[in-house]
């Protein structure tokens, strides 16, 4: 009886693994196919414009930024000289 018990044990856990590898295949091919014949992918001018458009906000951000750190650490080592 225990013997009849594992062996469907593990035939369950054998079609579970083989069920579970069908579906992550199922997903790859799936997903090659949609990213090869689905997808609209950019043209190399757009690519490069939109990167350059990204870079120069991340550019400007990064200055701003700068900016407000050199004000507030300024103003801070102000007032706190005058406590000194």
């Amino acid at each position: 009886m225990v013997f009849i018990f594992f062996i469907s044990t593990l035939a369950h856990r054998l079609i579970s693994k083989t069920c579970f590898m069908n579906k992550f295949t199922d997903f790859v091919k799936e997903s090659y196919v949609e990213m090869t014949e689905k997808v609209s992918w950019p043209k190399w001018d757009q690519l490069t414009q939109s990167t350059m458009i990204v870079l120069g906000a991340t550019l400007f951000i990064t200055l701003i930024v700068g900016i407000m750190d050199f004000v507030a650490n300024s103003s801070m080592k102000f007032i706190y000289s005058l406590f000194k």
